[in-house]
Parts: C-alpha cells; sequence; structure tokens
C-alpha cells in the first residue's frame, strides 16, 4: 500500500471564503473513492489546526500499490478537482508519498 500526503496553503482570502474552499476541496477528493479504482481510503482534514501550523489543509489517502497512485494523479476525474476546487485556491503544496 502508499500513503498520499499532501499539505496545500491557502491564498490570502476572507476566513468564510477560506473555509468554502476547504469544503469544496474536501468534498471533490473525498468523492473520488469508488469513482477511481485503487483508492483505499481518502481523507481531507480542514478542521483543529492550531496556531503553530504552517498548512491550511491536509489530504490524507491510501492506495492499493504505486501504479493505483499514478492512475489517480491522471484520472479525469482527479484532474477535474484539482482544477477546479485545489489549483485556483492554492499557493504551496507539499507532498509526501511512502509505502506501508
Amino acid at each position: 500500500m502508499i500513503k498520499h500526503i499532501i499539505l496545500w496553503t491557502l491564498k490570502d482570502m476572507p476566513e468564510d471564503e477560506k473555509m468554502q474552499v476547504k469544503k469544496g476541496i474536501k468534498d471533490g477528493l473525498e468523492n473520488l473513492k469508488g469513482v477511481i479504482p485503487g483508492i483505499l481510503d481518502i481523507k481531507v482534514n480542514i478542521d483543529g489546526r492550531l496556531e503553530t501550523s504552517n498548512a491550511d489543509l491536509m489530504l490524507d489517502s491510501t492506495f492499493e500499490s504505486l501504479e493505483a497512485l499514478k492512475a489517480y494523479a491522471t484520472h479525469p476525474a482527479h484532474v477535474a478537482v484539482a482544477d477546479e476546487k485545489v489549483r485556483p485556491y492554492t499557493v504551496n503544496r507539499a507532498c509526501l508519498d511512502y509505502e506501508v
């Protein structure tokens, strides 16, 4: 199995708008389970951010294999979510993939 962790920092915007963006990202990505083969688990954390954090939200996902992760990256459903709900609102992205 492969863990795929992403941390994003959002662009400057009012807090109420930021929460709407976070909810859109969460809904968009979490709804990919069952749509894209190979996703075992996918969760987006948008709550509980402490003042010690330097990111706004986190994707925590698990894939069957590295091949499944690569297929997810280019799957049209994922690309649509990334292009419509993530990329327009983020300024920084950090990724950590590892085998479990």
